[in-house]
C-alpha cells in the first residue's frame, strides 16, 4: 500500500501567512465559502492558504497552454498594479492597469482593442467591465478573489487577500514562477520585485 504523499506546497505556509495572503474581509459571500478556513473573533473571514497554493498550480498550468502575448492581466486596484504589471514582463503577458476602457475585449473600432485568450483580474469587483466584456466575447477569467467577492462569472478562482500590497505581490509572483517553471524556464526576480514601493 503506498504511503500518503505529504502535500508539497510552493512555498512554506508560514510564508503566505507572512504576505497575509489569508486575510479576507469582514464579509463573506456564498461562492466564496468553500474557501474559508475559519472567521476570527473580530470578524474577519479567514481564507486557506492551501487552498491558494493548489489554486496557484492549477491556474499555471493552464495558462502554460496559451501564447503569452495572447494572456491579459488586468487590475484596477493601486496595490495590485504594479504586481499585475511584473507578472505581464516576466512571463510575457500583456498588462492594463488602472481604469479599464469600455470596449477594450468588444469593440474593434476602439484604438487599444485587445482580443486575448485568456484574462486575469486582480480583483473581480474592480475589474468587473474587464469581466463582463470577457464573459461577453467567450473569453475564460481567472479572478484573485477575497471572501466578500462573487464569482459567477469566473472560470477559476485563486483564492487570496486581493486588497494587500504584500499579498499580491506573493501571489503574482508565485504565479510567474510556475509557469515559467511549466515552460523550462527561470524567474530571475525575487518576491519583493513584484512588490509596490509606497
Amino acid at each position: 500500500m503506498e504511503e500518503a504523499r505529504e502535500y508539497e506546497s510552493l512555498i512554506p505556509m508560514d510564508e503566505y501567512l507572512a504576505a497575509g495572503v489569508h486575510i479576507g474581509t469582514q464579509q463573506k459571500t456564498e461562492d466564496m465559502k468553500k474557501f474559508i478556513y475559519r472567521v476570527r473573533p473580530d470578524g474577519l473571514y479567514v481564507l486557506d492558504v492551501k487552498a491558494s497554493d493548489e489554486r496557484i498550480k492549477i491556474a499555471a498550468s493552464f495558462l502554460k497552454k496559451f501564447d503569452p502575448v495572447r494572456i491579459l492581466v488586468v487590475c484596477a486596484r493601486q496595490y495590485g498594479q504594479y504586481p499585475a504589471m511584473m507578472f505581464a514582463k516576466v512571463i510575457g503577458a500583456k498588462s492594463l492597469v488602472g481604469r479599464f476602457i469600455p470596449g477594450t475585449l468588444t469593440n474593434p473600432q476602439y484604438r487599444n482593442f485587445v482580443e486575448p485568450d485568456v484574462v486575469i483580474v486582480t480583483d473581480p469587483t474592480g475589474d468587473s467591465q474587464a469581466v463582463k466584456e470577457a464573459v461577453d466575447v467567450g473569453i475564460p477569467v481567472i479572478g484573485m478573489c477575497d471572501t466578500n467577492n462573487l464569482t459567477m462569472n469566473l472560470d477559476f478562482i485563486i483564492p487570496t487577500n486581493n486588497k494587500g500590497r504584500k499579498a499580491l505581490a506573493l501571489i503574482y509572483f508565485l504565479l510567474a514562477r510556475e509557469v515559467l517553471k511549466l515552460r523550462d524556464q527561470k524567474l530571475d526576480y525575487t518576491v519583493s520585485d513584484f512588490e509596490v514601493e509606497i
